[in-house]
Formats: C-alpha cells, sequence, structure tokens
C-alpha cells in the first residue's frame, strides 16, 4: 500500500447531475435572451405601425377666385387651414370667372403669385374650376387625398341659382368657415368706382370727406348709373385679436439681418408680392414699415389710400416673405429707427408709386443712403396700385355689370332657399 496519489474519481452520477443544471441555466438564458428579444421587436414594430397610421396628414381643400386678393381671402385660408394639416387651394381660371362673374381684375399668373405667397398654402392648383363637379370632386379625393372641402358660409352661386358646393355637401365631405365680414372684391371695386364718380362730380368739394371716411371705416352708398349698383366704402374694424392670428409671433435672432422696406401697400398686389421676395432673400429678417392713411393721402392723392392702415397691415402680414410690420410707419428713416430696430439694410423696389423720391428736397432715405445701407432692388413685376386701379377704371361698367349680377345671384339663392349650412 505504498503512499503514492490519493486523487478520487467523481462519481458518475454526480457528474450527470452537474451537467443538467448547467445545461437548464444556459436554457433558461438562452429563452430570456430571445423572449426579451422578440418583445424589443414587437414593441418597435408596434411602435413604427403607430408612427405610420399618425403620419397620415388631414388634406383639406379651398378654392377661389382670389381677385384683388385681400385680408378677408388671407382669413379664409387661415381658418381652412386651421381644419387639417395640409392646405390645397384651387384657383379658378380667367375663363371661369368671365362665364360665372364677369372679368377679373387680376389675370390667373398674378392671382397665383398671391395665392403661393399667402403663409398659410402648402401648394396650389391652377386652372380649378368654378364649381365642384363629379369628376373634380373624385380627382380632389383620388389624387390630391383631399379629406374635407372647405368654404365659408356666404353664398357661392352659380349662374342658374344653384350651389357650387352641393356635390361636397351630399359626399359628407364639406366643412364650413365663417366669412371675414367687412371686405370683398366685389366692394373694393366699388370704392374704386366711387372714387371715380365723386372725383369726377367735384375733386375741391368732395375729396377730403372721402378721404377721412376711407380712413376711419364711415360708409357711405351711392347708386351707379341707375343701375341699383350699391357699393361702400371700408366699415372693417381692426381687434387685436385679429393682429396676432395674422402675425409671426416671432422676433429676429440676435444675429439676424434685418432688412427693411416701407410703402403703402395699398390693393395689396403681385408686384408687392414679389418685391417683398426679393427684399426677404437678402438677409434672415423681413421688417415692413406701412404708412398711414394720412401720409398715403398727402403723398399719393386725396383718395387715396383705398384700404386703410389696418387692412393694409393684415395683407402684408398674411405674405409668407414677411416676419414683422411697423403700422403707421414714419415717412423718413431716421438714424434712431435704424438703431432701435438694428435694421442692417433698407431696400427700395425700382417699380414704385414714389419712385423720384431722390429728387426730392427731404428725402426720406437720406440717413440710410449716408449710412451706405441703401439699395434699390430691380422689381420683378411692373405692376403698382394706380395699374390695378387703372384697369378697374378703364373698364368700369364691366365692373359695375359684375358687382349687380352677384348681388342678383345671392337674391335669388336665398329667396330659393338652396343654401345649406355645412358643420
Amino acid at each position: 500500500m505504498g503512499g503514492g496519489d490519493s486523487d478520487i474519481a467523481p462519481h458518475p452520477e454526480k457528474i450527470k447531475i452537474v451537467a443538467t443544471c448547467l445545461a437548464v441555466a444556459v436554457g433558461i438564458s438562452l429563452l430570456g435572451f430571445y423572449l426579451k428579444s422578440g418583445d424589443e421587436w414587437r414593441s418597435n414594430w408596434s411602435l413604427s405601425l403607430n408612427k405610420k397610421k399618425k403620419k397620415k396628414p388631414i388634406r383639406v381643400y379651398m378654392d377661389g377666385c382670389f381677385d384683388m386678393m385681400h385680408y378677408g381671402h388671407c382669413n379664409a385660408l387661415r381658418q381652412a387651414r386651421a381644419l387639417g394639416d395640409q392646405l390645397v387651394v384651387g384657383v379658378v381660371s380667367d375663363a371661369e370667372i368671365i362665364a360665372n362673374k364677369g372679368p377679373p381684375v387680376t389675370p390667373l399668373h398674378e392671382r397665383m403669385i398671391m395665392v403661393n405667397a399667402v403663409k398659410w398654402v402648402d401648394e396650389v392648383i391652377s386652372d380649378a374650376p368654378y364649381a365642384i363637379t363629379e369628376d373634380f370632386m373624385k380627382k380632389l379625393f383620388d389624387e390630391y387625398n383631399i379629406d374635407y372641402i372647405i368654404h365659408g358660409d356666404d353664398p357661392c352661386v352659380l349662374p342658374d341659382g344653384t350651389d357650387a358646393y352641393a356635390l361636397a355637401k351630399k359626399a359628407g365631405r364639406y366643412k364650413q368657415i365663417k366669412r371675414t365680414e367687412g371686405v370683398s372684391s366685389t366692394d373694393i371695386v366699388g370704392r374704386m368706382l366711387l372714387c371715380t364718380r365723386e372725383r369726377s362730380i367735384s375733386d375741391s368739394h368732395n375729396h377730403s370727406s372721402l378721404q377721412r371716411q376711407f380712413s376711419h371705416g364711415h360708409s357711405q352708398k351711392f347708386e351707379a348709373g341707375g343701375s341699383g349698383t350699391i357699393t361702400r366704402v371700408s366699415h372693417f374694424l381692426p381687434t387685436s385679436r385679429r393682429i396676432v392670428q395674422f402675425s409671426n409671433g416671432k422676433g429676429p435672432g440676435d444675429d439676424a439681418r434685418i432688412v427693411y422696406i416701407d410703402g403703402a401697400f395699398d390693393l395689396f398686389h403681385a408686384g408687392h408680392v414679389e418685391i417683398l421676395r426679393v427684399a426677404r432673400a437678402l438677409g434672415d429678417f423681413l421688417l415692413v414699415g406701412i404708412h398711414n392713411d394720412q401720409t398715403v393721402s398727402a403723398k399719393r392723392g386725396a383718395h387715396r389710400p383705398i384700404m386703410n392702415l389696418h387692412e393694409r397691415s393684415l395683407s402684408v402680414l398674411a405674405c409668407q416673405y414677411v416676419d414683422e410690420v411697423i403700422i403707421g410707419a414714419p415717412w423718413e428713416i431716421s438714424k434712431d429707427m435704424i438703431t432701435t430696430f438694428n435694421i442692417s439694410s433698407v431696400v427700395h423696389g425700382s417699380i414704385a408709386e414714389n419712385d423720384d423720391f431722390q429728387e426730392e428736397r427731404d428725402n426720406p432715405y437720406a440717413v440710410p443712403i449716408s449710412m451706405g445701407i441703401f439699395k434699390v432692388l430691380d422689381s420683378p413685376l411692373d405692376i403698382t396700385t394706380t395699374t390695378i386701379i387703372r384697369r378697374i377704371v378703364s373698364n368700369h361698367e364691366a365692373y359695375q355689370k359684375r358687382n349687380q349680377k352677384k348681388g342678383e345671384s345671392e337674391k335669388r339663392y336665398y329667396e330659393d332657399k338652396t343654401y345649406v349650412s355645412g358643420d
């Protein structure tokens, strides 16, 4: 029994038990891993599915002539956009307007510029029909993925006296917004025709009282040429809430390059929009100064402006290129003003009502010129407020008939009780 190694071989049963325990432990670990991976995969798949469901935006459609586009149109588009995530706007063709209402003051390409520039518009369809037909409604739903068709609570009447939105209402895809009181394209045309009529009667006697009415929202009615057409001047009443609704609510950043441009911006048109677009591209923040009614009247004539200060301010604020406005901006730009608003450059369009400002004894841009921050920009369009007025005056009989035609259609529409209020 020599004193050799004392190692004793392990018992086979013990080895079997240990191996079994190890196998069970490994199995449980692997099962936990796979279960955890499966839960994560299912969770990620579920999140992805939910995201896909949430991604589909609600697309709403609104159409119109948008002739002589004003703050009432813009407010309608703002309300329509609030009913969905994306707003698609149809702009009615010139031919359709002529057939249903009479000649438009602004042609299609100018109206397209105006609508595209509104800050609440996501997409624009050109040459839209005046009435929503079955074929066009199907196209809206299938090709443009429109969920709802929007219109104001004012009637849109076809020449036969029927509702232009009857099919959309019948399909249950119609929603209604509140009309902006106090302005319409018909009303604005009436203001200009009233201007022309008053001037022809007596420039010296009536011009001051008429200007006061334009500026302060008092109304005056007249019967034009025995046609029974009644027009009126503005009775728009501005509120702080409306201005807030139109404002961006954001100021410039600390290092922002602020560009300043000023003007009357009366009868806000495509020429205004295009020069604002060019001005905005020169910096990070576009500040627009809007002259008050008294200043515009003194510089442009007693019968101007056609639109009062607050009406003009809202039209400019609705433009996507504008970041902020000064309501009632001074005619002359001072050093204090440049310092207060941290203005980097002052610009002016080459096409403007007062393009002879440099010949004036008191040049309103003398200070920014002396500071080397003034620049005249090439205006993309040769259009001014006077251009718009001349279009109407030169064809005033057609526009008077258009105003009368609209009034008669609306009267017949209400009498037939075809107007259905949509919710």
